[in-house]
């Protein structure tokens, strides 16, 4: 979904910035583009736009990173599709 944003404020994604090693693989797996490696350590820039998949806690080798896959990214989704629809995004679907 292009421009999503997840519910403000509410995403579980943890970070544990001492525990990092600056391994690139948060980075790397992120489908939104939450971190960003900066002077060897991973940093969250956009919390808004995490779905919660798990993908960077199942990846990260030291375990700095929690989150609770799959908590919100339901709502997030039906919330995001809703918007577009009202907009004129989609057409069709299963509420239709």
């Amino acid at each position: 979904m292009k421009g999503f944003r997840y519910l403000e404020n509410v995403a579980s994604l943890k970070l544990c910035q001492e525990e990092c090693i600056g391994c690139y693989k948060c980075q790397e797996v992120c489908p939104h583009q939450v971190f960003r490696i900066t002077e060897r350590k991973a940093h969250i820039v956009d919390l808004d736009a995490c779905l919660e998949c798990g993908a960077c806690a199942m990846n990260c080798p030291v375990e700095a990173i929690s989150v609770e896959a799959g908590a919100g990214c339901a709502i997030g989704l039906i919330n995001e599709w809703l918007r577009e629809r009202k907009a004129g995004g989609f057409g069709g679907g299963f509420l239709s």
